[in-house]
């Protein structure tokens, strides 16, 4: 049996999906990941570097204005064809009651764009920013950015709403997580090398709760041996041809049984 039907069957056969996404599925859409060169102005700054709260306390103007040029760079791209996969595959799955959680490790927001309500950001959102002083919130069509740093309300600085190294994840969104993962059924690792942990627990977290694994990425990775099954391609590619293979299923199927 191909792989893309084989996964198609499990998607139609599963009661619970979490999906883990990566970097790699926001590059194609366009979005350097950490490991690419930087562009332009910034190719001389080591993204590793200024993604930090030690650096933002030294030079808050840098890193909102590094911030800033990255939100432009989202802002500017679309959603690709992955990303709309994922939105259809959890409508498909909510139209039947069942569970689909897509837990991110992107910033960037395009999985709520392509129209995926269900969506945990392990590392935060570049699309809200806080203050520094209260912790209040705000969304990021609120600031103006018409000086860098941005001053907030209450006599701190604005910074974005996202996890730097060397931070905790969110508590919410690592407990959404970790529930979601107990109790899927089937577990997609997508655009991920699932290297930093928490992220590279996650596969083992979702198989000791019974759930069949899979890996969608370009390249193999240290689960690649360990998953039930591998699809090596752009998400891009696969998730929209397992689409089609799962409509194609669900509708020769009697009703009454999808």
């Amino acid at each position: 049996m191909p792989d893309h039907e084989t996964l198609a069957r499990w998607l139609l056969e599963a009661r619970s999906v979490a999906v883990l996404t990566g970097a790699g599925v926001s590059a194609e859409s366009g979005l350097a990941t950490f490991r690419d060169p930087e562009e332009g102005l910034w190719a001389k700054y080591d993204p590793m570097e200024l993604a930090t709260i030690g650096a933002f306390e030294r030079e808050p103007e840098l890193v909102t204005r590094w911030y800033h040029w990255r939100f432009t760079r989202a802002r500017d791209v679309q959603p690709n064809p992955g990303h709309h996969a994922l939105a259809q595959l959890e409508s498909f799955l909510t139209a039947r009651e069942r569970g689909c959680s897509i837990i991110t490790q992107n910033i960037d927001g395009l999985h709520q764009r392509a129209g995926s309500q269900r969506v945990i950001e392990i590392h935060g959102t570049i699309h809200r920013w806080r203050c520094t002083k209260t912790g209040r919130e705000k969304p990021l069509s609120d600031l103006s950015f018409d000086r860098f740093p941005i001053p907030s309300d209450h006599g701190g600085l604005m910074r974005p709403c996202i996890v730097w190294f060397g931070e905790m994840l969110p508590e919410q969104a690592l407990r959404d997580t970790f529930a979601a993962l107990e109790r899927c059924d089937l577990f997609l690792s997508v655009g991920t090398s699932a290297t930093v942990q928490p992220a590279a627990s996650f596969i083992e977290i979702a198989r000791a709760a019974g759930a069949r694994t899979v890996e969608i990425n370009k390249d193999a990775t240290l689960n690649t041996g360990g998953v039930d099954l591998a699809l090596r391609g752009p998400s891009g590619v696969i998730l929209p041809r397992v689409m089609e293979q799962l409509d194609e299923l669900a509708s020769a199927m009697p009703s009454g049984d999808t």
